[in-house]
């Protein structure tokens, strides 16, 4: 009973790192022959028989009887007179088997036992912590913030797992408490010595991918296939969805009536702006879908650079680059081509038009840059926007903008 009362005192945390009997039993084995080994060089004549249904073990060492005038004595031999006080009928040459007990091993002995089997099992539940999340990576997860740093942001599952959400991915507009519900991606799981680091992201395409999963009943059925994702954290985004069922409608059913499925996706995002497209096969209609809401005259490809040279009316252009040239970057990525704008219009107006740039003495840097963000960078296509329209797809102040088109219109007034 001795063995069990230790086994039990090592045991006694079970429970608290959910590990079963017949694991503890394997690793409480491993600990005592490295114990063993310690103390007697080797372990390869004691048999440890382990009871995982009891929770009991017993260690019985095996000895050859040899003369008691044998003075180099290994661990595997006893002498005549030492093997007679176990049985007195024992004679050279025999085998004896002797229990031993673990107090035996004396106080020092059973404390390092202890230390090496907390380490051997938390090295367990590392491993298990691993594998766990290997297979999750790539599905959303949902945490609680347990601490805000500046540069991390450190979450909590259910079962009391760490969780890690960088600076970088989390969308700019984030904003946690301690408390908070977050559902991000695992992006990856690393190994900090024998630790893992389960990385989370708010940041990446998957993430956006699977809220279409989630939240998209035919996605999430395979009706509907997501073809491809593009975003700028926070910013744009835009999806290619296809439908193996002429029957069914991809964009309008990821959308749903007047944006209800889409909705609270964009919300998650941080308000992030959502276009969903068709996808096709035909690189010309694709890129002229990519392009949205701009309408696109004609397209030149070069299949070879993988250049495209995109032909649009003026009062087009700044719709295809988007503010902060989001709308072409993304177009770009979505299809995989170069996007070129070229800008279709009045002959005489475009040989009469000035570059914005002409004007640096009269009109701050900044402000031509802003312009040119959207595409606008001659006077006559600033002259010919809506000053509301400007100040919605700017960071500009009406007040300015009016100044900006006085300058211009004097210049050809002149």
């Amino acid at each position: 009973m001795e063995n069990l009362a230790l086994i039990d005192s090592f045991s006694e945390f079970k429970d608290d790192k959910l590990i079963d009997r017949v694991t503890l039993m394997a690793i409480l084995e491993d600990v005592f022959r490295n114990a063993l080994k310690k103390k007697f060089g080797s372990d390869d004549n004691f048999d440890i028989i382990i009871n995982p249904d009891k929770g009991d073990m017993e260690i019985w060492r095996r000895r050859v009887i040899v003369a008691d005038d044998d003075l180099d004595l290994e661990n595997e031999e006893i002498t005549l007179t030492e093997a007679r006080k176990i049985e007195p009928d024992f004679e050279i040459g025999e085998e004896v088997s002797e229990e031993v007990k673990l107090i035996d091993l004396g106080r020092r002995a059973i404390l390092a036992l202890r230390q090496n089997l907390i380490s051997k099992i938390h090295e367990h539940d590392n491993t298990n912590l691993y594998k766990q999340f290997k297979d999750l990576i790539g599905d959303i997860y949902t945490a609680e913030v347990h601490h805000v740093r500046p540069r991390v942001v450190i979450l909590v599952d259910d079962e009391g797992n760490e969780i890690v959400l960088p600076k970088e991915k989390q969308i700019p507009s984030d904003f946690f408490r301690k408390g908070d519900n977050v559902r991000g991606i695992i992006e990856s799981v690393e190994l900090k010595g024998n630790k893992p680091q389960i990385i989370m992201s708010r940041t990446s395409e998957k993430f956006l991918e699977k809220l279409f999963e989630q939240e998209i009943p035919e996605v999430f059925d395979g009706l509907i296939m997501v073809k491809n994702v593009v975003r700028i954290p926070g910013e744009k985004a835009k999806v290619a969805v296809d439908s193996y069922d002429d029957r069914i409608d991809p964009v309008g059913a990821c959308v749903g009536m007047k944006g209800s499925r889409i909705h609270g996706i964009v919300r998650e995002l941080g308000n992030e702006n959502i276009d969903v497209i068709n996808y096709t096969s035909n690189i010309q209609l694709y890129i002229t879908r990519a392009l949205s809401p701009a309408k696109v005259s004609s397209i030149k490809i070069n299949e070879e650079t993988k250049r495209a040279e995109v032909f649009l009316k003026l009062e087009e252009v700044s719709k295809a680059i988007g503010r902060g040239g989001h709308n072409i970057k993304l177009a770009g990525l979505l299809t995989g081509y170069e996007l070129d704008v070229i800008r279709e219009g009045n002959i005489a107006e475009e040989e009469d038009d000035v570059e914005l740039t002409e004007f640096s003495d009269e009109i701050e840097a900044w402000v031509i840059e802003e312009f040119a963000k959207i595409g606008l960078d001659t006077a006559r296509s600033i002259l010919k926007q809506d000053v509301d329209d400007l100040v919605r797809r700017t960071d500009l102040e009406e007040e300015t903008i009016l100044d900006v088109m006085k300058i211009l219109k004097e210049e050809f007034n002149s």
